[in-house]
């Protein structure tokens, strides 16, 4: 065995002399993409001496390689691999797969307007971090994540939505699905077997809950949020909820059912998980304060730079009820070491420094100016729709009304290239008030919104005559 440059050449085998069996296994190499094109191969000499053999067997096997088109000599670089390989000893290419196109107007759910996200500051905040971070913060740190974003969490989530937090109680995350996996882990360690979840809800939901080990329990939702009183009779104690805009219907949970199902978390020693996922965009008033300020020992308070900022940082966090943090840091020794420490500590720069609560002002004026223009267009083009909820969020869930099918409107959207969700397909069990779609609304400008709804209303239009 001959070890080269990057390279490992097996001349042991084979047949002929040792430059037969050189070329041979230089052209291997080659062949398989073991040496790609333009990487220097080991000079005649100190190839030669390595082999023990005369420099000239190297010289023959490389200007045999050369003759061949598979090397090239190059004054004063050596001699490389040829950028390209001989003609007939290439496979041809598999053919290109085609991406499929974007639709021109996607109603996606979920995201914001990635255009604005804050490059700059952002930039800043990275660069800071890169020339202050302590050498320690770079080696394996806590699992709950660096102290320094622990601590500017606790005081935005106090700040900003009333939650009742200490550093030591805040758990980074790569978001929150990630975090929810995280609890479920916790959950089932602690003899749960069943969470209850909103019915509708995100969907994505029940596949983390289920590979955490636990079952999914559906559990109804009306005009005032999340039913306690099905969330008791399916004799889960723990629950995921979304009470200041619940998602889909849009709903705020109301007085009443946060004090019952704080009540019920008591009364069985549950535990509550907030996803707090879009409370930062209200539009007609101050949004309520999290649930989790009126009983930190029973609710998980969670939250992420997904709306915020952008889904691509995978970034979020959890403000965990004291008996439950250790359960969860503990959880996270046998999953994953953390985030990445560098992102964490450019978020917490861009907290300190304002950068986040000038970007949610900014972006909160666009996303009400893109709300409205989204119900002028539904008023001028689907004058018979209903939407439900509060002025808040990214997203409006239209009622098309009994007579209308969901699935055709879906279909004659698509034809008409616009990406619409249908409503019925955020239920698992419970039945829809009525056929619908759900528009996400943020990442269109207010032009293509409303070409949009035109779109969809000729559609339901046409459907009509039929």
């Amino acid at each position: 065995m001959l070890t080269g440059p990057e390279l490992l050449l097996d001349l042991d085998g084979g047949q002929g002399g040792r430059r037969d069996r050189l070329e041979s296994a230089l052209r291997a190499a080659i062949r398989q993409g073991r040496l790609r094109p333009g990487d220097r191969l080991p000079a005649t000499r100190a190839l030669a001496a390595e082999l023990g053999c005369s420099r000239w067997v190297v010289v023959e096997a490389y200007e045999q390689l050369a003759a061949e088109g598979w090397i090239e000599g190059r004054a004063g670089s050596g001699t490389r691999v040829r950028p390209e390989r001989p003609v007939s000893e290439v496979s041809p290419p598999p053919p290109a797969r085609r991406r499929p196109r974007a639709p021109a107007y996607a109603f996606t759910l979920g995201v914001p307007d990635l255009v604005a996200f804050p490059r700059a500051a952002w930039l800043r905040a990275m660069q800071r971090a890169v020339r202050h971070a302590p050498a320690g913060e770079l080696g394996h740190g806590d699992p709950r994540g660096a102290r320094e974003l622990r601590a500017e969490l606790a005081a935005y989530a106090a700040r900003v939505r009333g939650v009742i937090a200490q550093r030591r109680d805040v758990v980074v995350t790569h978001g929150f699905t990630h975090g929810l996996g995280l609890v479920c882990h916790a959950l089932r360690d602690a003899g749960h077997t069943h969470i209850a979840v909103e019915d509708p809800g995100f969907p994505l939901v029940h596949a983390f809950v289920r590979r955490a080990g636990l079952e999914a329990v559906p559990v109804s939702v009306d005009e005032d949020g999340i039913s306690v009183d099905d969330l008791i009779a399916s004799g889960a104690r723990a629950a995921v909820v979304t009470p200041a805009h619940q998602f889909p219907l849009g709903p705020v949970l109301a007085a009443e059912r946060r004090a019952e199902l704080l009540a019920w978390a008591r009364e069985v020693d549950g535990l509550i998980i907030e996803d707090d996922y879009d409370a930062e965009f209200r539009y007609d008033r101050r949004p309520v304060g999290a649930l989790q300020g009126l009983g930190p020992e029973h609710v998980v308070y969670a939250g992420s730079a997904s709306k915020s900022l952008a889904p691509g940082l995978r970034l979020g966090w959890m403000v965990t009820p004291r008996r439950w943090t250790a359960a969860v840091a503990d959880v996270r020794w046998g999953i994953d070491l953390g985030v990445g420490v560098l992102d964490q500590l450019a978020l917490a720069e861009l907290l300190r420094s304002g950068g986040l609560d000038r970007h949610l002002r900014a972006t909160r004026r666009t996303y009400a100016a893109r709300r409205r223009a989204m119900l002028d267009a539904l008023a001028r083009d689907l004058p018979d729709a209903r939407v439900t909820g509060v002025a808040a969020g990214l997203h409006v869930v239209v009622l098309l009304g009994d007579d209308v099918d969901e699935g055709a409107v879906v279909a004659a959207a698509a034809d008409r290239d616009v990406e619409v969700t249908g409503l019925s397909t955020l239920y698992a069990r419970a039945t829809p008030p009525a056929p619908g779609i759900v528009l996400g609304y943020a990442p269109l400008s207010e032009r293509a919104i409303a070409e949009g709804v035109r779109r969809i209303g000729d559609a339901v239009s046409v459907l009509a005559t039929r």
